[in-house]
């Protein structure tokens, strides 16, 4: 019998705090069983109580939806070290549930929701329509179709109910953010103010067909990058009906050769990032179920609930900030911060701690060298800048970061850890100087993105950028 999405504040609540007991009574029985034990069977023990814990809130999250899954989604990419290395492999394909989870809402309570809302059976909107899903979203499943006029089309469906659910979750962010932090400490309240900004949004399939259709249209003709179809005139607040599009999921790139593999990272990296500062918008939702590898060898990316356009001032001043701190000019950073207002105890920062903190989340792609990143050093990243378990930087990490930054570094953090995940290999500084110093590029997909870029020009002209040099300087261990 398929499971019903909880949608009761209540419900979900209690599923969250089944969990939290589960722990303390875990961590309890394991203190008082720890006396007279040995530092290394301490060690085993509190290692298996916390590997129980944290595969518990896995499956929680992975049965609510809704912000729920989506806190799920980015654990998923971003492993946080939460796991010692022996165990990692199994953890990995725990979070590989809330990457494409399995199906828990029947066909029939699904077909229900696209009848309402188009006022029409099913059978009168498309000519086919495969009950089975092939893919699951936080706030929804999507099954294959095939419109009347012979069209492939993707259909995302809504669970029903999950409005309730997500504006549930959205009240209990903060209540249950402890007990969270019990697995994912990085859980801090710039997190949760940022998915309560944007995640409501989600809910509106119509906007987001809107969307995808302008991306559609804006990578058009692209050499390397997919943005399917929508047809916002047959979605609607529920039902989002795009363009099918065929392709190796994440997992099955993981498994290409290292060349291929390389070439896909670039293109991720290029499309999350690059397109912050090529075009002043992005794509707020990196993660490995949102990309497809094409057999024309393009990459195709989907899923856009969370889309963000950006004052172009807001970039100019990520812009300016990453080159001051590729440059090694510390006082001139803290100087831009101050005035921004990301500093807002001058007295307490010095300029070497704001530049050692930005350069410990972003120099990966400031420094002028070939760098493979790996999961640790993506997690390691992350977990430096945000946990306020690590003390380095703790002056830095109490500044206030305004909402629109907050969420263009969580999409480059979310975009590294994906990069971890494919453990690819690129200058990413060589590249990044396409967009931070209007350099010509240096890679072959470079060239074939300016060459489209000449014909396609941005909407909104960049602002002008003075040539700096780049510092080679050894990375630093994340």
């Amino acid at each position: 019998m398929a499971k019903h999405v909880p949608t009761s504040r209540l419900a979900r609540g209690t599923k969250l705090g089944a969990v939290a007991a589960g722990s303390v009574l875990r961590t309890q029985r394991a203190k008082l069983s720890m006396r007279g034990r040995s530092q290394r069977v301490k060690a085993k023990m509190a290692e298996e109580s916390m590997l129980r814990t944290t595969e518990q809130v896995v499956m929680v999250l992975g049965t609510m939806k809704g912000v729920a899954m989506k806190l799920g989604q980015m654990m998923s990419v971003l492993d946080m070290d939460l796991v010692p290395p022996a165990h990692r492999e199994r953890f990995q394909q725990r979070l590989a549930v809330l990457r494409n989870a399995a199906p828990t809402v029947s066909f029939e309570a699904m077909r229900r929701v696209i009848e309402e809302d188009f006022g029409a059976p099913l059978e009168t909107v498309f000519a086919e329509f495969s009950p089975e899903p092939v893919a699951a979203a936080s706030i929804g499943q999507v099954y294959r179709a095939t419109l009347r006029d012979g069209l492939d089309v993707a259909v995302k469906v809504q669970y029903p109910g999950i409005d309730a659910a997500v504006r549930a979750d959205l009240k209990n962010l903060a209540m249950f953010r402890r007990i969270l932090q019990s697995a994912m400490p990085w859980i801090t309240p710039a997190v949760l103010d940022e998915l309560r900004l944007n995640m409501e949004g989600e809910l509106d399939y119509r906007a987001e067909a809107a969307t995808q259709a302008q991306i559609a249209a804006l990578y058009d003709g692209h050499p390397f990058i997919r943005v399917p179809r929508s047809f916002p005139e047959i979605s609607s607040t529920r039902v989002l009906v795009s363009e099918y599009l065929p392709g190796l999921g994440f997992e099955e790139i993981r498994a290409l050769p290292r060349p291929e593999r390389d070439r896909v990272g670039e293109i991720i990296y290029r499309f999350y990032v690059g397109s912050l500062f090529t075009f002043n918008e992005f794509c707020g939702d990196p993660h490995p179920g949102n990309v497809l590898l094409c057999e024309d060898g393009r990459v195709g990316f989907l899923d856009f609930g969370l889309f963000n356009r950006m004052d172009p001032e807001h970039v100019r001043f990520e812009t300016i900030c990453l080159r001051a701190a590729a440059e090694d000019r510390a006082e001139d950073l803290r100087q831009l911060m101050i005035q921004r207002g990301v500093i807002d105890s001058p007295d307490e920062i010095g300029a070497e701690e704001c530049l050692e903190y930005v350069l410990s989340a972003s120099e990966w792609c400031l420094i002028d060298e070939e760098l493979t990143i790996t999961p640790d050093l993506a997690s390691g990243a992350f977990l430096l800048a945000v946990d306020p378990r690590a003390s380095d930087f703790a002056g830095m990490k109490q500044q206030n970061l305004p909402p629109e930054h907050l969420f263009s570094r969580r999409a480059d953090f979310l975009t590294f850890g994906m990069l971890g995940q494919l453990r690819v290999t690129a200058n990413w500084h060589a590249i990044a100087r396409e967009w931070l110093y209007d350099e010509p590029p240096v890679t072959e997909l470079g060239l074939a993105h300016h060459r489209w870029l000449a014909d396609n020009p941005p909407p909104t002209p960049k602002p002008a950028r003075t040539k700096q040099p780049a510092k080679k300087r050894a990375a630093r261990k994340a």
